[in-house]
């Protein structure tokens, strides 16, 4: 019976734990989405009156759909960036012996290791010393730094644990490298690859740290966002921060889901 209650009071304990961890996390996205429902112009509490009006003026805002707009176009592309070269890299990496291999692995995830606004800093110095203007094409060279080490480890990793000897079953049939990879690689990998570009896409969508330092005249959707809590946080951006949210929680689920698959 003494053991039970102990056993009791640690249950409890981790259920309050994990309760307290959460409502920490989540509590201020939570209070987002309750204000994006708020009829009033200014975030009060209580809330008088409830309202999906925010949503709507969002849909006629149009420098926040254009922010969107590029943002959509920058993360298109550079999820394309990060396939185009991450996925031959974890390749390259996973099957082959080259020298400075550890030393390749390492410089391809610097990208995503070191924080955002070093990455920024470095590549706006280095695109104001080769007089590059500042645009939507920088901000998508930015990006595609540290999506290529995100699509590389998504891959990489799933290639560890591919069965080999099917692949050398289709040589020994005769299949070329390239059949091979095209029939039996891919197919068993190809999990990996979506859910590598749904993440890569989503990153490439919230990312603001980077894009606030190459920016040019054209904002994305984050920078936009910043520069409108300079006039404080209002329903509308309550509003944008609850679909960006919903947009990324679907993501991350789908993500979740293509890793789990396979394992």
């Amino acid at each position: 019976m003494g053991k039970q209650l102990r056993m009791d009071g640690i249950t409890a304990s981790l259920w309050i734990a994990a309760i307290l961890i959460f409502l920490f996390i989540y509590l201020p996205m939570i209070v987002v989405i309750v204000y994006s429902f708020n009829g009033n112009a200014v975030n009060s509490y209580p809330i008088t009156s409830w309202s999906t009006k925010w949503y709507r003026i969002l849909l006629q805002d149009v420098p926040l759909l254009n922010s969107l707009w590029n943002s959509l176009m920058v993360a298109v592309s550079g999820t394309l960036i990060g396939l185009i070269l991450g996925v031959p890299s974890a390749f390259a990496v996973d099957r082959f012996k080259f020298p400075g291999k550890v030393l390749f692995e390492r410089i391809v995830l610097l990208p995503m290791i070191l924080p955002g606004i070093i990455t920024g800093v470095a590549m706006m110095s280095l695109f104001i010393q080769i007089k590059m203007e500042l645009s939507l094409t920088t901000i998508l060279l930015g990006h595609g730094t540290f999506l290529i080490a995100v699509v590389m480890t998504q891959v990489y990793a799933r290639l560890k644990r591919l069965d080999r000897s099917i692949e050398e079953a289709s040589m020994d049939l005769g299949a070329s490298r390239l059949r091979t990879f095209l029939l039996i690689t891919l197919p068993n990998i190809k999990t990996a690859v979506i859910g590598a570009a749904l993440l890569s896409f989503t990153l490439s969508l919230d990312e603001i740290a980077v894009s606030y330092f190459l920016t040019g005249r054209e904002l994305t959707l984050p920078v936009q966002i910043w520069a409108m809590l300079r006039r404080g946080i209002t329903p509308e951006v309550n509003a944008i921060s609850t679909l960006i949210f919903v947009f990324s929680v679907i993501m991350i689920v789908i993500v979740t889901r293509l890793s789990a698959e396979k394992d």
